[in-house]
């Protein structure tokens, strides 16, 4: 019975989403149709949201599992600075690559222990390991930002094949592998099941430390990629790429239906409400709005969101 609760409050997330997103379409085609619709503009957006997006992913993980991550931009920004210097210095790109992504897999795995093993909320560890991280990097580089990176790696995030990115293709490739660990694997299971109730994980078997390691190593490894993706979409990499994108990550799962208490998320929520707000950025670009009224908007959203997560909780408690 919980399982069809679970599911019908999801459709109707997901549903409230599909219309968001059909309401900011509609409303463009009426005021500025023919710029907003431009396969420029449709280009441009597919370029710019899987960096923020792919964090997103390795945000919403970590909430399923009743935690947090907000140290994603600084292993992002981290992974990109070692992978931009081994690159500008002559390093197969590949192996730059494996770098971040291992860089990421270390950083994360790192949280989750003092999580997991010290019982130190998530909150504070990953809160620190931002600062920590961003540390790292700006020690690393000295301050000033790696740039002159090949053209080679710079197609990563900046390449199309044909009038279609290359980082549309590593966006849903990184989607859908979050999507089946999460849905087919016993581990993702164990995600939704700790962040349910980490006292009944326990004793019903589930090594908690493993699960509350591993899960935030995941959360790394996505940050690693990320890391990738913007450092080759700017053409360099510092510390203080995508300040603004931890609570981008947090707007995006909680408008995607994650519960901030763990348990319940799914990636296409997430993803909806990743195009959701790509299509309202890029609006008020257009549309030439205020930064203030950028910030305005995704803090109304925001509130919005927790208040549909708990309408449509309330509704459905009413039904069972």
């Amino acid at each position: 019975m919980e399982k069809k609760k679970y599911g019908k409050q999801r459709d109707d997330h997901i549903v409230v989403l599909i219309g968001m997103i059909a309401a900011v379409l509609i409303l463009m085609a009426f005021l500025k149709g023919k710029t907003y619709y431009s396969l420029s503009n449709l280009r441009s957006m597919i370029f710019q949201f899987p960096e923020f997006g792919i964090l997103a992913f390795g945000m919403m993980v970590c909430m399923i599992a009743g935690g947090i991550d907000l140290s994603l931009v600084g292993i992002m920004n981290l992974a990109g600075v070692v992978a931009a210097i081994m690159i500008k210095n002559g390093s197969p790109i590949f192996l730059g690559v494996l770098v971040a992504v291992l860089i990421g897999a270390a950083c994360g795995a790192f949280n989750g222990f003092l999580i997991g093993f010290l019982n130190i909320p998530a909150m504070l560890v990953t809160l620190c390991g931002l600062e920590v991280y961003a540390g790292l990097s700006l020690a690393i580089t000295g301050g000033p930002a790696v740039n002159a990176l090949p053209d080679s790696f710079k197609s990563i995030a900046n390449g199309s094949l044909g009038p279609i990115p290359y980082v549309l293709f590593i966006f849903i490739i990184v989607a859908l592998l979050v999507a089946f660990v999460m849905k087919y694997t016993t581990f993702g299971h164990e995600i939704y099941f700790l962040g349910s109730n980490k006292v009944a994980a326990k004793y019903s078997g589930i090594n908690t430390l493993k699960v509350t390691v591993l899960t935030h190593m995941f959360s790394g490894i996505l940050g690693g990629i990320s890391g990738i993706v913007i450092t080759s979409h700017l053409n360099s990499a510092k510390s203080s790429n995508g300040e603004t994108y931890t609570l981008m990550s947090l707007l995006i799962v909680v408008l995607g239906g994650v519960n901030p208490d763990g348990g319940r998320g799914r990636v296409l929520g997430v993803t909806l409400a990743i195009i959701l707000l790509q299509l309202i950025s890029n609006a008020f670009t257009i549309m030439r709005a205020p930064d203030t009224m950028k910030t305005f908007v995704n803090g109304v959203l925001l509130i919005a969101a927790l208040i549909l997560d708990v309408a449509l909780e309330k509704r459905n408690r009413k039904r069972m």
